[in-house]
């Protein structure tokens, strides 16, 4: 049988006769009168030669050769609904959520949007910069997340390890862990206290000092204020090194000397019924490749701690 004179309207009806077992469930389905399923399939008995149903009282029974037809014929549906959905999100503008923290979003983030819409003007992003989590089961959002974990109820990807150090604008000519006595050393409140990170406690433990040998504090509620303030050289910041990689990069920060204290883990969270969302999976490709750059080592710092968290 050529492709031209393939019968359409009758094989539909048959596939959701034969999978539904019914002929009134089939014309529930495809929104047309029972009598319509029927008569649909026996045209297409007509034209094979063949009978594909027993008709018996509030049941339908597919014989021997619906058996054969009906695993290629679902098969043959459920192909052309994946192909027509791939070209459906394809051809509409396409919107995805990102969550994550407003010091994420500020300083990793935003930065790199202009490259990802430079390679997916199609697809249009909404940043969910907040503390406060959001709902995944929706289909249409990722999250960052920072942490160890678990996240049960999600598809989770690791996206890399972050690792703690003292950062410092260059002009303030620090050399040794002596010179912090002369400057303010910068705090910031973390939006969850458990998380177990580093403090500064514990890097003048693993320096050598004490908290007495650093100089005046200075505090923030927020981190993205603490960073800009080490920016401009109000003194020296404990920070996780993926959030200022772009600042180590340009010169405008710098770790002075170590120890390099590790930190946790960024991980990309995304609901199961996301799973095949194109979108969704060209974000996640993006930002899978945007994390592989990130680099936690700068040349002039020692990792002189082995110990874990």
């Amino acid at each position: 049988m050529s492709r031209r004179s393939l019968p359409l309207s009758q094989l539909r009806a048959f596939e959701a006769a034969a999978r539904l077992r019914s002929f009134k469930q089939a014309a529930e389905e495809l929104a047309v009168t029972p009598a319509a399923i029927s008569h649909q399939v026996r045209e297409l008995e007509s034209l094979l030669g063949v009978a594909l149903f027993e008709r018996r009282t509030r049941q339908v029974v597919p014989t021997a050769a619906a058996e054969h037809l009906y695993p290629v014929l679902r098969q043959g549906f459920d192909d052309f609904a994946k192909a027509l959905e791939v070209v459906r999100e394809r051809a509409t503008p396409s919107s995805v959520t990102i969550s994550c923290t407003p010091a994420f979003a500020s300083q990793w983030l935003l930065p790199r949007l202009a490259g990802f819409h430079t390679h997916h003007p199609e697809i249009d992003l909404r940043i969910h910069a907040s503390e406060a989590t959001v709902d995944l089961s929706r289909g249409d959002c990722l999250a960052i997340r920072y942490g160890v974990g678990p996240y049960p109820g999600h598809e989770v990807t690791e996206l890399a390890t972050d690792a703690f150090a003292v950062v410092a604008s260059p002009q303030l000519n620090l050399t040794s862990v002596e010179d912090l006595s002369g400057v303010r050393h910068i705090r910031f409140d973390w939006y969850r206290s458990n998380l177990g990170l580093p403090t500064w406690s514990d890097w003048c433990r693993e320096a050598g000092c004490s908290m007495t040998d650093l100089g005046h504090s200075l505090a923030f509620t927020d981190e993205s204020h603490a960073i800009q303030a080490a920016i401009a050289g109000q003194g020296v910041a404990l920070l996780g090194l993926t959030l200022v990689q772009a600042e180590l990069d340009r010169g405008v920060l710098h770790v002075p000397f170590g120890p390099l204290l590790p930190g946790l883990r960024y991980h990309l969270l995304r609901g199961r019924e996301s799973l095949g969302n194109v979108a969704l999976d060209q974000v996640e490709a993006w930002l899978r490749d945007e994390f592989s750059e990130v680099s936690h080592a700068p040349a002039n710092a020692t990792h002189e701690s082995n110990r874990s968290r």
